[in-house]
C-alpha cells in the first residue's frame, strides 16, 4: 500500500488588491505559503481579475487555489488574514501622516472581517502599522498575539542587505535588527550586531575597520529613508513587503516559532506598555508567542523609549 501524505489545507485571506496585496498574493503563491489564497477588495472586478491572472500560473507552483472578488464572505474560515487595504503613502508623506484616514478604515473593516473569520490570525501591513495595530486590537478585542503587524521585518532585511554589501559577505551571515517604530524613529541595534560571530565594529577588510560610526550612521539613514526613495521613483513599495509579509505568513502556517521583528502590543517589555513596537518576537501557529527583551546599550534603550513616546503622542492625538 502506498501512503500518500497531503499538506493540510491552509487558507490565506488578503484584504486589498492593490500593489501590496497582489505582490503578497504572488509571493505566497510561488513560495507555496498557503494552499488556498483569497483576495478581497471593494473593487471586486479588480480583485477577481488579479486572482484569475495568478490562478493561470498555478500549474507551475503546485496545487494552489487562488480566488478573488468583492464579497467579504469569501474570506470565511480563513486561518490567516493579511490586511493591506488603506490610503496610499504619497511622496514626501510620513507614515504617521496616514494615521487618521486608515484608523477610520479599520473601524469599519475589522468588525466585518471578524464576522467572517473570528478564529484567524490577523497581520496588518497597512501603514502606519504600529498605530493601526493598537487601534485594531482595541476595535476587535482580540488577544495581542493574534493581531499584529509586519513591523520592521522588511526594514531589517534592508539593513542586512546594506551591511552585507559593505562587508562583502552573504546577506544571511549578517545578524542585525531594526527595532522600534516602523517609521522615522526606528533604529538598528548596533551593540549586538554581528557578521558571523564577529561584532560589527570589529569587522575589518585588509586590516581596516569597515563599520566606523560614520558608516553606521549612513546605513541607518539609508534604511530609514529607503521607502521614501522607492516611492519617489515608482509611486509605492510592493515587491519586498510582499515577500516580507509572506515570510510572516509562513511562520504562522508552518508553526515555525521563528524569531521575526514584528510589531505587537507591548506589555511591560523593556518597561513599555500600551503601544505596539517592533522587537524580535517568536512567531508560530497562534501568532506572536513572545516578544523578546533583547540586550540594549544605554543609548539604544533611550531610542526605544523615544520611539514609544512618539507613538504614544500620536495615539493620544487620534484619541486611541
Amino acid at each position: 500500500m502506498v501512503n500518500i501524505t497531503t499538506r493540510p489545507v491552509t487558507r490565506l485571506g488578503i484584504v486589498g488588491a492593490g500593489s501590496v496585496g497582489t505582490a503578497m498574493a504572488y509571493a505566497s503563491l510561488i513560495r507555496e505559503a498557503a494552499r488556498e489564497i483569497v483576495i478581497y477588495d471593494i473593487d471586486g472586478t479588480r480583485a477577481e481579475a488579479e486572482a484569475l491572472d495568478l490562478s493561470h500560473g498555478t500549474q507551475f507552483t503546485g496545487a494552489n487555489t487562488v480566488t478573488g472578488g468583492g464579497r467579504m464572505e469569501a474570506l470565511a474560515g480563513a486561518d490567516v488574514i493579511v490586511v493591506t487595504a488603506g490610503a496610499r503613502q504619497k511622496p514626501g508623506q510620513s507614515r504617521l501622516d496616514l494615521a487618521g484616514a486608515n484608523v477610520r478604515i479599520m473601524e469599519t473593516l475589522m468588525p466585518a472581517l471578524m464576522e467572517q473569520a473570528p478564529e484567524a490570525v490577523y497581520i496588518l501591513v497597512t501603514n502606519p502599522c504600529d498605530i493601526l495595530t493598537v487601534a485594531a486590537q482595541k476595535i476587535t478585542g482580540l488577544p495581542p498575539n493574534r493581531i499584529f503587524s509586519s513591523g520592521t521585518v522588511l526594514d531589517t532585511s534592508r539593513l542586512r542587505l546594506l551591511v552585507a554589501r559593505t562587508a562583502h559577505v552573504l546577506m544571511t551571515s549578517v545578524h542585525a535588527t531594526i527595532i522600534g517604530e516602523h517609521g522615522d524613529s526606528e533604529f538598528p541595534v548596533w551593540s549586538s550586531a554581528t557578521i558571523g560571530p564577529v561584532p560589527i565594529r570589529e569587522w575589518t577588510i585588509s586590516g581596516r575597520q569597515v563599520f566606523t560610526d560614520e558608516v553606521l550612521d549612513s546605513i541607518t539613514d539609508d534604511v530609514v529613508n529607503a521607502a521614501y526613495k522607492v516611492i519617489e521613483g515608482k509611486g509605492a513599495t510592493n515587491y519586498a513587503i510582499g515577500l516580507a509579509g509572506t515570510r510572516i505568513v509562513e511562520a504562522v502556517f508552518q508553526a515555525e516559532n521563528a524569531v521575526l521583528p514584528v510589531s505587537a502590543m507591548l506589555r511591560g517589555v523593556h518597561g513599555i506598555s500600551g503601544v505596539a513596537l517592533s522587537l524580535p518576537s517568536i512567531v508560530g501557529s497562534g501568532g506572536v508567542y513572545k516578544m523578546l527583551e533583547m540586550p540594549l546599550d544605554e543609548r539604544e534603550t533611550q531610542l526605544l523609549q523615544d520611539s514609544a513616546d512618539t507613538l504614544k503622542q500620536n495615539l493620544a492625538a487620534l484619541g486611541i
